[in-house]
C-alpha cells in the first residue's frame, strides 16, 4: 500500500468518520481572527486537503458575501462529505491542487495538512506563486514529554497519516528555507477542544499547559505540548 492511500481506499475515514468536521468551527475562528488581524481582504479563497469542507464553510458565513471559496482534496470521501456544502460561491474538487496549472488564489489555506505530505518541501514550493498569502495550521507533535512515548507518534501515523512530527522552531524555519516570509505566527490550543482526547495521559498534562502557557508559552509547548501553531506567510 503507498503512503497516500488510506486517503482513497476508506481507510481514513474509517479512524476519522467526521473528518475534521468536530473543531472546524473553531478553527475557521482562529483563520477568520488572523485575516481580520491583518487586514486581507482576499476575493478568493482556496483550502488544500479541505476533508469534509466545514472550515471554508465556516469561513463563509464569515467573510464577504462575494468572495469565492474552492476546496481541493484528493480523497473521494472526503469530498462526498464536503459538496454538501457546495452553493454557488464555494465549490470542491477532486483534485490535487499543487497538480493543477496556472491557478491562482489571493489566499490558500493548509490547515493540518503538509504532516500528512510525504514531500512537503516540494507541495510547499509547487504552491508558492499559487498566491499571495497563505495561512498554515501546524500541530506541534515534537515536544519533551512526547519522546517518552514512542506509542504516541506511532499512533499518530496510524490513525491519522502524519508522516512528519514539527516544533515551532521547525516548522517557521522550513517556511523561510523555502523562501516564504512569516507574516505573523500564534499558538492555539487544540488540547482544550473537547473533542481532542487523547486518553488519561494527555488529560493530566492539560494541569501544566493551563498554568504554566501564560507565564512561558513557548517552554510550555516545547515540553508539554498540546498546541498547533497557526502561521500566516507570503
Amino acid at each position: 500500500m503507498k503512503i497516500g492511500d488510506m486517503y482513497t481506499n476508506g481507510q481514513y475515514l474509517k479512524h476519522n468518520p467526521t473528518w475534521g468536521a468536530d473543531d472546524a468551527a473553531w478553527k475557521a475562528d482562529q483563520i477568520f481572527t488572523m485575516i481580520q488581524k491583518h487586514g486581507l481582504k482576499p476575493a478568493t479563497v482556496c483550502e488544500a486537503g479541505c476533508g469534509s469542507g466545514e472550515i471554508l464553510w465556516q469561513l463563509q458565513q464569515k467573510m464577504d458575501r462575494n468572495c469565492i471559496f474552492t476546496g481541493y482534496d484528493i480523497s473521494p470521501q472526503a469530498i462526498d462529505l464536503a459538496c454538501r456544502h457546495s452553493n454557488r460561491n464555494l465549490t470542491f474538487r477532486l483534485a490535487d491542487i499543487s497538480e493543477e496549472k496556472g491557478t491562482t488564489y489571493d489566499l490558500i489555506l493548509l490547515i493540518d495538512l503538509i504532516e500528512h505530505l510525504e514531500d512537503y518541501f516540494e507541495f510547499l514550493r509547487i504552491l508558492k506563486d499559487k498566491s499571495q498569502h497563505k495561512i498554515l495550521h501546524i500541530p506541534l507533535e515534537m515536544f519533551a514529554v512526547s519522546s517518552l512515548y514512542p506509542s504516541f507518534h506511532l499512533g499518530q501515523k496510524r490513525k491519522v497519516g502524519h508522516l512528519h512530527f514539527f516544533s515551532r522552531e521547525t516548522a517557521l524555519q522550513v517556511l523561510r528555507d523555502l523562501g516564504y516570509e512569516v507574516v505573523d505566527y500564534q499558538y492555539t490550543a487544540g488540547y482544550r477542544h473537547p473533542h481532542h482526547d487523547y486518553g488519561i495521559k494527555d488529560r493530566m498534562l492539560s494541569v501544566p499547559r493551563r498554568l504554566l502557557y501564560p507565564l512561558a508559552p513557548d517552554i510550555t509547548a516545547r515540553i508539554f505540548g498540546g498546541y498547533s501553531l497557526l502561521v500566516l506567510v507570503r
